[in-house]
């Protein structure tokens, strides 16, 4: 199947929509569950006394347990209907989230984050499977402007309030936004289950290996898969510590955090729909190249700032995610358009899997490249910079390389 332009986008049915609307709801929880991390480092780092290599392993863990998991959900997602998997696995990474809010020291908290990885982690190819299976090619640019959206109202809204929990309980303090997050998974998996539609029927090859074999056998799933490493190690190269850099070096008030989520969220959920329409109208692999590279100005900037006024640091950090947003819609609708289609919950799935195998590795290799010094300021943060933008390049050549099916 070719990745043609569209003179003219075809409507989105209202059930498309609904099925839409309900996935977004059930990926903010996990999104908000990652970034969580993020901004409450400063806090975590403080409160549990531990150094910017292990805060990178808190992070780190999430994403490499979930790649162990990806590689098991690949032999079996196939064989099990959508929905069933879907809420199995949303209930456990509900419970394993409220596990971190439990955890009673630093080793603690790594256990439960690596649980919390474990499930949630492949929830996102999950997600993107039922996508492949219920939304037709020439609406998946739009369908990635709703979960792009899920991402921003994580950052509008998630974020921020989970920020001003930890903030504002201090019986709690950081554990608070994992409470928050268990409990509202809970009430949008009850919803899940009243009101997501049992999947079509997946007619995939028998027996593990053979599924395995076969998808790593295509061409097309290995530049796919390579594609999407490429992308992920190199966002995650830098946004682990992006508040740490922010508070420490920059100076920007940690009081402001929340702030600068909201800001950061509120542009990239105005502009994801647009961008997942002109996917659809351009063509994927054009709308990635021209917004691919448009993201390797704002991860030059935010990398090589020094202490420079609030509203300065805002701007840079909102236009770094707009534009970190805007290169993830296209490169979804890329992957989710390479698959076998009978092989499709596998390739997502290992996909995914080496996806966070790269997320883990970049927070790691960044994690061991910069230092901070006594007055909290953070050095090489640039060389970071330096090693994601070459991730991106290569994520550029690569696109060329995958073909679309269906």
């Amino acid at each position: 199947m070719t990745d043609e332009p569209q003179s003219k986008l075809s409507p989105m049915p209202k059930a498309e929509k609904r099925l839409l609307y309900i996935l977004a709801g059930i990926q903010v929880t996990h999104i908000v569950d990652f970034m969580i991390m993020m901004p409450v480092g400063p806090m975590l780092m403080r409160d549990l006394g531990i150094e910017p290599h292990q805060f990178g392993l808190l992070v780190s863990s999430y994403s490499l347990s979930a790649a162990v998991s990806g590689l098991l959900c690949a032999m079996f997602i196939d064989r099990f209907e959508r929905k069933r998997a879907l809420l199995t696995l949303y209930a456990f990474f509900a419970l394993a989230t409220l596990a971190c809010a439990l955890a009673p020291s630093y080793y603690g908290l790594l256990a439960a984050r690596s649980l919390a990885g474990a499930f949630g982690g492949v929830m996102g190819a999950l997600i993107s499977t039922v996508i492949g299976d219920q939304i037709p090619p020439e609406r998946r640019g739009r369908a990635g402007g709703y979960m792009a959206s899920s991402f921003s109202i994580a950052t509008v809204a998630g974020v921020p309030l989970g920020l001003w929990l930890a903030n504002h309980t201090p019986v709690l303090g950081w554990r608070s936004p994992f409470v928050f997050v268990a409990l509202l998974s809970a009430g949008l998996g009850w919803a899940a289950y009243l009101w997501l539609k049992t999947g079509p029927r997946i007619h995939a090859p028998q027996g593990v290996w053979p599924r395995i074999q076969g998808t790593l056998s295509d061409p097309v799933h290995r530049w796919s898969m390579l594609f999407g490493c490429l992308i992920m190690f190199s966002m995650f190269s830098i946004v682990p510590f992006i508040t740490i850099f922010a508070t420490g070096t920059v100076k920007f008030p940690e009081t402001m955090l929340p702030l600068m989520y909201l800001i950061g969220g509120a542009f990239t959920l105005l502009t994801s729909r647009w961008v997942g329409k002109q996917t659809d109208r351009l063509g994927k692999r054009k709308s990635f190249l021209i917004f691919g590279s448009i993201a390797i100005i704002p991860m030059l900037i935010t990398t090589h700032m020094q202490q420079v006024p609030v509203w300065i640091y805002l701007l840079v950090s909102t236009l770094f995610f707009v534009a970190s947003s805007a290169r993830m819609i296209p490169s979804m609708a890329l992957m989710n358009g390479a698959a076998n289609p009978p092989l499709r919950g596998t390739f997502l799935s290992l996909s995914a899997s080496l996806q966070q195998a790269a997320m883990g590795l970049g927070a790691f290799v960044t994690g061991h490249i910069i230092s901070i010094d006594a007055s909290g300021v953070m050095h090489r943060y640039d060389v970071a910079g330096y090693i994601a933008v070459a991730a991106m390049l290569a994520a550029l050549w690569v696109s060329g390389r995958i073909t679309q099916r269906g």
